[in-house]
């Protein structure tokens, strides 16, 4: 395999690691993290953390090639990347990174983990929908490489029609259901921004009523993210206007500023962003126009600098697809062939309030979005995919 010096370059994985939630702390075996032996307790600038001893390691190799926008995203890649620090740590396996650019280096990243044999690797992840079309030809190609996917399914065309429509036996898939998680953030920026909120960094206006959207590259899968926001917004209160813009691009923070800017000088109290890392504008917009905005993937009020002015984040459980497709391989029971869809009913996807702000968020907006996320999983709300739908 080809490793560039630049951030394409195949890294090697972390041996410590903290995963917010699930683990406070993980200390590899005779290593520095202050681990008493015993698992135990460690105190960090005064903070008590639950640790857990890594486990061995194991003769387990994983590739991973990540979305455009790579490592430092604090929402979609990172996400990944914490699940993959998992499985390091808890079931010991060995992993690389590949961080590409630009969509025409997926199939290039992609094939060279197929094809490298030292390591041989037992399972490359393939992060993002715009990886879809490199692996419908490389899992054809190399039917003895197992691959998982996020947010896409691959199809074998068997028929000559051009038209997939037979999944591969060595890819595993994991979907989510944006459109509900993003309905209950819509859901929320519709109930605030008719309510006089100061707190943070930000204010609304109630006598505005306008929410806003950016979205990373106008494609369905993005799409989804608008359409459910939307019907969420509706669901608070028809009368509040929605904007919307894509920015073309998931790694353009300034294009995602300069947007955002826009849209709060048009009287936005909320910007929600599917975008990566161009959200990143997005929140510099918000505490400089001292509004609100709302995170995608990760709790971005955790992950980034500006908890003061996001609300709350439609996280996605990527890290959690990460971790047990690898989990299956290490027990030999790879789910090739199949796809999971993840929403709110198996805890795939969820609205979560702000870090700084949630204390903020009037109760009864919660009790009314508790509310719909019920009526969502219960089927009666069906959610939009498709903005033209709303």
């Amino acid at each position: 395999m080809s490793r560039e010096p630049d951030r394409r370059t195949v890294l090697k994985g972390v041996g410590t690691v903290g995963i917010g939630g699930i683990l406070a702390g993980c200390t590899q075996t005779g290593g520095d993290g202050g681990d008493d032996g015993d698992g135990g307790a460690t105190t960090t600038e005064g903070t008590t953390q639950t640790t857990q001893r890594c486990a061995d390691s194991i003769d387990v190799d994983v590739g991973m090639v990540y979305a455009t926008g790579g490592l430092g995203d604090q929402s979609f890649n990172d996400s990944a990347h914490r699940g993959v620090q998992r499985t390091e740590c808890q079931l010991g396996i060995s992993y690389q990174n590949s961080q590409p650019e630009t969509v025409s280096e997926f199939s290039t990243l992609q094939r060279n983990f197929a094809t490298e044999s030292n390591p041989d690797y037992d399972l490359v992840c393939c992060i993002g929908f715009l990886q879809n079309e490199a692996l419908t030809e490389n899992a054809d190609n190399y039917p003895d490489q197992q691959f998982m996917t996020v947010d896409f399914v691959p199809m074998r065309d068997t028929d000559g029609d051009d038209e997939g429509d037979e999944q591969f036996d060595n890819v595993a898939s994991y979907t989510f259901k944006e459109h509900e998680g993003s309905f209950q953030v819509g859901h929320l920026a519709g109930l605030l921004t008719t309510e006089e909120l100061s707190a943070g960094g930000g204010e609304t206006d109630p006598n505005e009523t306008k929410v806003g959207f950016v979205g990373g590259v106008e494609a369905p899968l993005i799409e989804r993210f608008e359409a459910g926001y939307r019907a969420g917004v509706q669901y608070a209160n028809e009368n509040v206007d929605v904007s919307s813009s894509y920015a073309g691009d998931f790694s353009a923070p300034d294009v995602g500023k300069e947007t955002a800017l826009s849209m709060y000088d048009e009287g936005v109290d909320v910007i929600y962003h599917a975008a990566g890392g161009t959200g990143a504008g997005v929140f510099q917009a918000a505490r400089e126009e001292e509004r609100y905005a709302i995170g995608v993937d990760s709790d971005q009020s955790v992950s980034t600098e500006f908890g003061d002015v996001i609300v709350a984040s439609m996280v996605k459980r990527v890290d959690n697809a990460v971790f047990t497709s690898i989990e299956n391989v290490v027990e030999d029971n790879f789910q090739g062939g199949n796809n999971v869809a993840l929403g709110l009913e198996r805890g795939g996807v969820e609205a979560v309030m702000g870090s700084q702000l949630g204390s903020a968020i009037p109760q009864d907006a919660l009790d009314a979005l508790d509310e719909s996320r019920q009526r969502i999983v219960a089927g009666e709300i069906s959610v939009p995919t498709d903005p033209d739908d709303v």
